[in-house]
């Protein structure tokens, strides 16, 4: 029942995610909390977060950004792993409330941002995926961070998809390998995490057909419920 109940809502997410661009995390983390605990359930994430941003590249291979790609992953990488390493060193209450804390305070944060007309570049994208790159081994999906850093950058529609799902591919990838050497990656955890990447890469393939369709007012109160309902989550699991 716990495996039906993690794919059924990973299908959700990789749909939701496969047209906002995230949300994947935020949506499945939850569910894997309270399905497996917190310590086990960030590296499931991790690996079918892995999954899911791959599947997005192949959705829309033609359109990703190499430049852009490369200046956020070559200080990203190094950053999540050095986050992932400091989330092992946490208690597993300090896991659930760092997570949901972040979530919702993305909520303000994320309309902050948008209320001015920024422009980035490579330079802006490479500190971006420093300091994004650290949270995200921390604290499982930054999403909502790196989607105005790419927009910003000025990318859009299946452009913007494809290139912060490269980015972000070699940020998760690296927290993979990190909790693998360090204990926390078991073949167990690994096959947890297969399985909810598959029904996040199926939600991605059906996600394609309806980007072109949504509304920017419906993104954003799409991804303000999604932050605040799994925000209040965590913290509930966290006391």
């Amino acid at each position: 029942m716990a495996f039906l109940f993690v794919l059924s809502v990973g299908l959700v997410a990789g749909t939701i995610s496969g047209i906002v661009g995230t949300g994947s995390s935020i949506m499945l983390m939850p569910v894997l909390v309270y399905a497996y605990g917190p310590k086990e359930a960030v590296p499931i994430m991790a690996v079918a977060s892995v999954m899911a941003n791959f599947s997005r590249i192949l959705a829309w291979w033609r359109e990703v950004d190499w430049r852009a790609c490369a200046a956020y992953s070559v200080t990203g990488i190094p950053a999540a792993a050095l986050g992932a390493r400091t989330l092992l060193a946490l208690p597993s209450h300090a896991v659930d409330l760092a997570i949901g804390l972040f979530l919702i305070a993305m909520v303000p944060v994320r309309h902050i941002l948008a209320r001015h007309d920024l422009k980035a570049n490579l330079w802006h994208l490479a500190v971006g995926g420093a300091v994004i790159g650290y949270l995200t081994g921390i604290v499982v999906s930054t999403g909502p961070l790196s989607v105005p850093l790419f927009l910003f950058y000025g990318l859009s529609k299946g452009a913007f998809l494809a290139t912060e799902a490269a980015s972000s591919l070699g940020l998760y990838l690296s927290k993979s390998v990190t909790f693998e050497r360090f204990g926390a990656l078991t073949a167990d955890v690994a096959l947890k995490g297969l399985i909810a990447g598959s029904s996040l890469m199926l939600g991605a393939f059906i996600a394609k057909r309806f980007v072109l369709h949504l509304k920017p007012e419906v993104f954003r109160l799409l991804m303000d419920g999604i932050m605040l309902a799994a925000g209040l989550t965590m913290l509930f699991n966290a006391f």
